[in-house]
């Protein structure tokens, strides 16, 4: 068989196999030459999820007919005026996507510039170029692609449903809307949620504005400011509290120089500065933006262009995590605002549609009321309400009045703690429930984890070292871990087949049960001791540790003991969230207590 060239709409067709997959990547290629054509306004329409109609209309430079008829060829493009590929400013480069476009699909394009008294239109099909005629036009861009893979039919069966296709095609324009907020996006259609987000002022404010359309209501002030830069690389943006998480990483934006993109080397470093407040399987919400010099990264090396390669990764993901977990660490004891919300909703599920309380009404004698016998003014005192359970700890007004200045402190001031377990506390405009196990156990652990970091954690040997028996496996993983444990406080030695020595334990740990202690580090390395740094395996490890020297649910506390809790909460880093990511308290407003018992 003989070698030979291709036909070029066949090239064009092999070409737009990898840079149109999927109607979203057509929708992402239009919308990012608006962009790149300083558009202020993009307005995007779908129908069948994209396969039969996608339109893009924009109120950009336009095109002069020349520029028209040059730009369905393939690799003709405006954004390389001198052919540098490692200063690459604009969101396209490549010169392919309407050359790709029209080789599998009907393209029709109608143009204008600013400065022009008419517009232009040229159409192609199956490949083929039309004649570029004038037309009536906005100044602008619009294009307008149906029946998309007409001509390459093979490629519609591997398409999902139009639903599923539609909002794949929402979920790139919000990211592009994120990344661009003083550009007004719109998108409508059917199977999607349409949307209008109008452009919004160059700033923080604009940016947050944008995030409360994209993120939800509630996330402008679950967020955290961020903003470092170091070696010439810059990020910039809004995350979200640790408690602020979501099942999926869908709530994760990330950019660099303005372009959206899924880069692994991102996704990690924003998993591991999280790592250490949110659950495993949750995900945080939020957006943050590299900025940094053009030849600092290569945009070009993902046919759809969501990966990038930085000349020094070590340096970027350095700096994302460091800057993450500072802003985190600047948090301190703050929790995200919906948990007081939640409670609020689950107080008003035992109310009935009239807002009062759905109780049991009480069952009246059959006989009438002066039939009854009265006890009359020698009657007996009334009887108390055993039916309801008291506080544990007494801290009731009237037997210890709150200092005032507590009252306006973040955490308030300790009232009564309930079933041993949550502490009641009181602010000057509402009242905060705590549960005393995962607050404590996040305080043991974060002194634990600065106490090792500044002069090792201190440790006490035992009068008399205990042996513990394991299966052989987890022993010899422990054995394995020796010197690291160690450096913990927890010194350990072999003590035949399935058995270790334990000869000193950290001094916070005294007195515990370090039969289960080294059970569960052995649980714990078992888990995580094959993924991860060593510095994350060692903190899984403190994690343990700091649950077994917490104080329990059902232990009773003093007034001034919880109140002392409280404090070391509002100055402690990440006390908002357990060492497992479940918040550590909730706070319920006055005004949203009166509302409902119907008082506002």
């Amino acid at each position: 068989m003989t070698v030979r060239r291709l036909d070029p709409i066949l090239v064009d067709r092999i070409a737009a196999g990898e840079v149109i997959e999927r109607p979203a990547a057509a929708v992402k290629e239009l919308v990012e030459n608006a962009i790149d054509a300083g558009a202020r306004a993009v307005a995007v329409t779908i129908a069948a999820g994209g396969r039969e109609l996608i339109r893009v209309v924009d109120d950009g430079s336009g095109m002069s007919p020349e520029d028209l008829a040059l730009s369905v060829e393939r690799h003709a493009t405006s954004k390389l005026p001198d052919g540098d590929l490692f200063a690459i400013q604009s969101l396209g480069f490549r010169g392919e996507a309407l050359p790709s476009i029209g080789s599998v699909a009907r393209l029709a394009i109608t143009t204008r510039r600013r400065e022009a008294s008419q517009g232009h239109g040229l159409v192609v099909e199956a490949g083929e170029k039309g004649v570029v005629r004038p037309a009536a036009a906005a100044p602008g861009t619009r294009i307008e692609v149906s029946d998309l893979f007409i001509f390459t039919p093979a490629r519609l069966k591997f398409l999902k449903s139009d639903r599923a296709e539609a909002q794949a095609v929402s979920e790139m324009l919000r990211r592009h809307a994120i990344a661009h907020p003083t550009i007004r996006f719109s998108l409508e259609g059917d199977h999607v949620t349409g949307f209008d987000w109008p452009a919004e002022a160059i700033g923080e404010e604009g940016l947050l504005r944008r995030l409360s359309r994209a993120l939800g209501r509630d996330f402008p002030e679950n967020a955290l400011r961020l903003d470092v830069a170091r070696e010439g690389i810059r990020v910039t943006g809004f995350a979200g509290l640790p408690t602020f998480h979501r099942g999926t990483s869908a709530g994760v934006h990330l950019a660099v120089n303005g372009r959206p993109v899924r880069d692994k080397l991102l996704l990690s470093a924003v998993r591991g500065a999280y790592a250490d407040v949110v659950p495993s399987d949750r995900h945080p919400m939020l957006f943050l933006d590299v900025i940094c010099d053009p030849r600092f990264v290569d945009v070009n090396v993902h046919p759809a262009k969501s990966e990038v390669r930085f000349r020094d990764p070590a340096l970027v993901r350095g700096l994302v995590v460091s800057g993450l977990k500072a802003a985190l660490a600047e948090a301190g004891h703050r929790a995200t605002t919906t948990g007081g919300a939640r409670t609020l909703e689950a107080f008003r599920a035992v109310f009935s549609g009239t807002g009062q309380p759905s109780v049991q009404r009480p069952v009246l004698p059959s006989a009438p009321a002066w039939a009854l016998p009265s006890a009359g003014f020698g009657e007996a005192r009334q009887a108390d309400f055993t039916g309801f359970a008291t506080p544990s700890a007494d801290a009731r007004a009237h037997v210890a009045e709150p200092a005032q200045d507590a009252l306006d402190r973040p955490l308030g001031a300790a009232r009564a703690q309930v079933h041993e377990t949550y502490i009641l506390a009181q602010t000057r405009d509402g009242m905060v429930i705590v549960d005393q196990h995962a607050a404590h156990e996040r305080l043991v652990y974060e002194r634990l984890k600065a106490e090792r970091a500044r002069t090792g954690i201190a440790r006490q040997a035992l009068l008399l070292p205990e042996v513990v028996e394991l299966d052989p496996v987890d022993a010899d993983r422990l054995i394995a871990v020796a010197s690291d444990l160690a450096s913990l406080g927890l010194t350990i030695e072999s003590f035949g087949a399935g058995a270790v020595l334990v000869r000193e334990a950290p001094s916070a740990l005294a007195g515990g049960n370090l039969q289960k202690l080294v059970r569960d580090v052995a649980d714990t390395l078992a888990e995580h001791g094959d993924s991860g740094s060593l510095e994350r395996r060692l903190d899984h490890v403190l994690a343990t540790m700091a649950c077994h020297n917490s104080v329990r649910a059902g232990r009773r506390l003093r007034p001034e003991e919880m109140d002392a809790l409280l404090r070391e909460m509002e100055v402690t880093p990440n006390s908002g969230q357990c060492n497992h990511g479940r918040p550590t308290y909730v706070e319920l407003k006055l005004n949203d207590i009166e509302k409902l018992f119907g008082r506002r």
